[in-house]
């Protein structure tokens, strides 16, 4: 027995302290729940975009709740869907799809997804290789197959990416602190600057909208030239219109927008226009 005890402590000390995964005993339970949900529902032949509309939809009213994923220490796998943000609220209902799609509704799946979709290279390597920056985001998951970049296609026109907002502001960012992890994320901002991005103007949005189509990701750019994207959702059509649906900062809690996309931007100066991105089928 001492010889087992033993080597079971050899396996959990000996493993990355940025290995762990946090999900507290509420959060297990509201994941539960929503796995058991979506394991009796038909969800046959349904598409990614038509499973992000009906999953996402389970979320609405939930508590809009920012930094849950900033705890002290070592990089840590963070589960939480009962406080969202527009990005953890994004990966959340993007893991469940992945999880519909293959018939898989096991706690562990939903951990192994989630992490292969938030971290660079799909693992947890530490506080740098978490996708922090939204526009990476998209690039580094397109690379794993998971979504497409499809802003140039739907009439996206170039969009000047040269984000420097983290490194330039490390004072908002404790794990930044460490000479490593900035020296890491700097690395990082150099790469983004090296790739071709598109957006769609906000000026623009109402007559190329019929391009975009409910279930795919809208990441909206910004006029800041050190930060390239400032929130994140899912576009939903409306009475024949493109809203969004999001985790609401203003109002608190996962919602669809009253207004469409179009008119939702043009009320916020600093927000430039629109990235799209559409989920692949598995």
């Amino acid at each position: 027995m001492k010889y087992l005890l033993g080597i079971l402590l050899i396996f959990i000390f000996s493993k990355p302290l940025y290995a762990q995964t946090v999900c507290t005993l509420e959060n297990r339970q509201k994941l539960e729940n929503v796995l058991v949900q979506l394991s009796q529902e038909d969800l046959k032949g349904k598409s990614p975009n038509e499973l992000a509309i009906a999953i996402g939809k389970k979320f609405l009213k939930t508590p809009y709740v920012e930094k849950t994923l900033e705890l002290p220490g070592e990089e840590k796998l963070v589960i939480n869907l009962i406080g969202l943000d527009c990005t953890t609220y994004l990966e959340t209902v993007i893991t469940l799809v992945r999880l519909a799609e293959n018939r898989d509704f096991t706690f562990e799946a939903f951990e192994s997804n989630l992490e292969n979709l938030r971290y660079r290279e799909g693992e947890n390597q530490g506080y740098p290789s978490r996708l922090h920056y939204f526009s990476d985001w998209i690039y580094q998951n397109q690379e794993k197959g998971i979504i497409k970049d499809v802003t140039e296609e739907v009439g996206g026109k170039p969009y000047p990416n040269t984000p420097t907002f983290m490194s330039e502001n490390p004072k908002f960012y404790a794990q930044l602190a460490d000479q490593k992890n900035l020296s890491a994320i700097k690395i990082t901002e150099a790469e983004i600057k090296t790739r071709n991005y598109f957006y769609i103007p906000k000026t623009e949005i109402q007559n190329l909208e019929k391009n975009i189509k409910s279930g795919d990701l809208i990441a909206i750019t910004t006029s800041m030239s050190n930060l390239d994207i400032v929130h994140t959702g899912f576009a939903i059509e409306q009475n024949g219109r493109i809203h969004l649906m999001h985790a609401s900062s203003k109002n608190m809690e996962v919602e669809i927008s009253e207004k469409p996309l179009s008119d939702y931007l043009a009320g916020n100066k600093s927000q430039s226009g629109i990235m799209v991105a559409r989920l692949q089928k598995k």
